[in-house]
């Protein structure tokens, strides 16, 4: 929750009775301010001040001079902010982001300076000094802060401007030094760093029989291609089962720790999952495995936290920062619309289907069932003729971007100004979007394209990643207030991510239409992803029940989180006991507690697709689209409500498989 004000521990307060004095000087001067809100501003920036930034009598006299009674002046000083928010914060994200390229762009291999350059913070110090000049505290005693609970009972009458300064609010709600943010950037820079070239040779993977099953040159970063790769093998292809336990095999060692060190990202040897034996140069060779390299990583990120936690006394925990705080959405919350999904009698009648379409019984690796999808028929291969021909490098996807914007229904005005605020980068990992903050940049979609251009998957995942952009150009460019910028949180752009990644074949000219097999195609996604997310949330608050945990005993304990919840939820659709697939997501490593925004962004995305039906042409469809976004920075709550007149649950989607299953 964004509660109102936090501190140090170290922090003596402004006494209440300096903070009524000057409540009283300000009502003396102006008797028919509205009392509530000079009794907040005052309250939050007392509870901020240290005794570095003056004494009591110097509190009274700043909040004399710089509280706003007209509301005229108050608008000025709230234009200004937004000016001044969006230069700083737009020139340090550009900051940041050059410092970055050569880690995380396609290239020679970053040398020990790229690394501590990425790591670096332009963050870390400007918030400091907008105490230490008076900034923050100008903003907090005009604009102090609402917390989730106001901002979800009194929004429905807010109008945009008070919405605006609500967000305002939410600028200054802590002071933590910029040392604690420093490491916390430097745990986030490792664990990418880790996580980007953890890459699997499948042209060096062995059966026990000594045969290679996958193309020499291919090679799968973990885990989203190697989750990529066993959907792909629902189609018709050669050894396709046999595929798909190979890399069932190569996840549970990832998950294990069990994996030999050096095959990672490394050709020099061959492997052979199953008996986990490995050769080099046709000679058997006994390799150290990783063992708790993975853990160490979150280890770090928690370790950060941790230190953090003591400078947010009102948020004293990761958790409730990211739910409460960045979500917007109760921990609890978040799990009962899960647990409702994934215990649902709808559950087990879809698992069935798929077992009589695939002719065998369910394995663990069948979370992933791509066969509701039309593109499941369509030969990979064939796909990824096409799109490397098309896509050979970013460039030529970065120009064919308004023309799939105007397939999708964009004006070709909107289609090239939101293509022009876009720019495409080859990626060293999978890819990802990056969002602008100044409205002088342009959103970066980085994409992985090998030397024969970009394959399907590749593709795939960048429409995907175009669907992040679109987003973060309307509600940057088309937004009317700066503090209204965004999404409520990053479920809301997963969903319109999605809506993009689901038509991707229709971009590339095929028929492609939202029908039943694509809302059992959701289902059974969000089946999948709201386990992982489950595993992701119980593995940190068992870290918080054990903070002096080793990452031996963290590797254990979320190995026993994840067998928990599928021995719960998974074993009695899709069998074997004890398995520890859930376990498997890169985002465990490097984006703390993020994997719950991917569910809550499809539940978003089916009640988006849901409203979205109802415009029957195209251009209505995207014209829709425009105005949702253009909401911008609202509560989970209220952004649903006015978007698509309904908050967010799951029964929407329940009811749907229902009415396909009774068919």
């Amino acid at each position: 929750m964004l509660m109102a004000c936090t501190t140090s521990p170290e922090v003596k307060n402004i006494s209440k009775s300096a903070q009524q004095e000057a409540i009283n000087a300000i009502q003396a001067q102006a008797p028919s301010c509205d009392a509530d809100l000079l009794q907040r501003g005052v309250t939050q920036a007392a509870s901020l001040w240290q005794p570095s930034d003056g004494t009591e009598e110097e509190f009274i006299q700043f909040v004399k001079e710089n509280y706003q009674t007209d509301a005229d002046a108050r608008r000025q000083l709230f234009d200004k902010l937004c000016t001044a928010f969006e230069v700083l914060f737009g020139t340090s994200n550009q900051v940041s982001v050059e410092l970055g390229l050569p880690t995380v762009l396609a290239g020679p291999e970053p040398t020990t300076i790229d690394y501590i350059m990425s790591a670096y913070n332009p963050y870390s110090h400007m918030w400091n000094d907008l105490y230490e000049n008076k900034v923050a505290f100008m903003t907090v005693l005009n604009f102090p802060n609402y917390t989730l609970d106001e901002k979800n009972r009194l929004g429905d009458a807010w109008n945009r401007e008070e919405w605006a300064y609500a967000r305002m609010g939410d600028m200054f709600t802590s002071r933590v030094p910029s040392d604690l943010t420093k490491q916390a950037g430097q745990a986030n820079a490792d664990a990418e760093n880790y996580i980007a070239s953890y890459n699997i040779m499948m042209g060096h993977l062995l059966t026990e029989e000594g045969q290679k099953l996958f193309p020499e040159d291919m090679v799968l970063l973990s885990h989203w291609n190697l989750r990529d790769e066993i959907k792909s093998n629902y189609a018709n292809l050669p050894h396709a089962y046999e595929k798909q336990e190979m890399i069932y095999k190569v996840l549970e060692h990832v998950i294990q720790g069990t994996i030999p060190q050096v095959v990672i990202n490394n050709p020099a040897y061959d492997w052979a999952p199953f008996s986990n034996r490995t050769w080099k140069d046709n000679q058997e060779v006994t390799l150290s495995a990783e063992e708790n390299r993975r853990y160490e990583r979150i280890l770090a990120h928690f370790t950060a936290m941790k230190e953090i936690d003591a400078y947010v006394p009102q948020q004293p925990t990761g958790i409730i920062r990211n739910f409460e705080g960045s979500m917007e959405i109760m921990p609890q919350e978040i799990e009962d619309l899960f647990v409702n999904l994934i215990s649902s009698p709808q559950i087990k009648q879809v698992s069935e289907r798929i077992r009589q379409q695939l002719g065998r019984e369910l394995r663990p690796y069948d979370i992933w069932y791509d066969g509701f999808k039309s593109r499941s028929a369509i030969s990979e291969d064939d796909l990824t003729a096409q799109t490397r021909a098309k896509y050979p490098n970013p460039q030529a996807f970065e120009a064919d971007m308004p023309r799939m914007l105007e397939a999708l229904g964009f004006s070709k005005s909107d289609a090239a100004f939101l293509a022009s605020k876009i720019s495409v980068q080859g990626a060293r990992g999978s890819g990802h979007a990056l969002g602008a903050s100044g409205r002088w940049q342009n959103s970066l979609l980085r994409t992985r394209i090998g030397a024969e251009g970009m394959d399907y998957k590749g593709y795939n995942i960048a429409v995907h990643e175009f669907g992040h952009n679109v987003e973060q150009t309307i509600d940057l460019y088309h937004i009317d207030h700066y503090t209204l910028s965004g999404v409520p949180n990053t479920g809301f752009t997963e969903a319109l991510a999605f809506v993009f990644q689901k038509r991707d074949l229709m971009l590339m000219g095929y028929d492609q239409a939202v029908d039943d097999n694509t809302t059992l195609d959701i289902f059974w996604g969000l089946y999948e992803i709201m386990g992982v997310s489950l595993v992701d949330m119980r593995m940190w608050q068992w870290l918080y029940a054990h903070p002096d945990a080793t990452a031996q005993q963290l590797r254990e304990a979320t190995l026993a989180i994840a067998k928990e919840v599928w021995n719960t939820y998974y074993y009695p659709v899709l069998g074997e006991q004890d398995s520890p697939i859930l376990a498997c997501y890169s985002h465990m490593v490097n984006a703390p507690m993020y994997l719950p925004n991917y569910p809550f962004g499809h539940i978003v995305e089916f009640q988006l697709e849901e409203h979205l039906a109802q415009f029957p042409t195209k251009q209505a469809f995207a014209d829709e689209i425009m105005r949702i976004y253009k909401l911008g920075k609202l509560t989970p709550n209220q952004w649903m409500q006015q978007a698509v007149g309904a908050k967010v649950s799951t029964t929407p989607i329940l009811n749907a498989v229902e009415a396909i299953l009774k068919k």
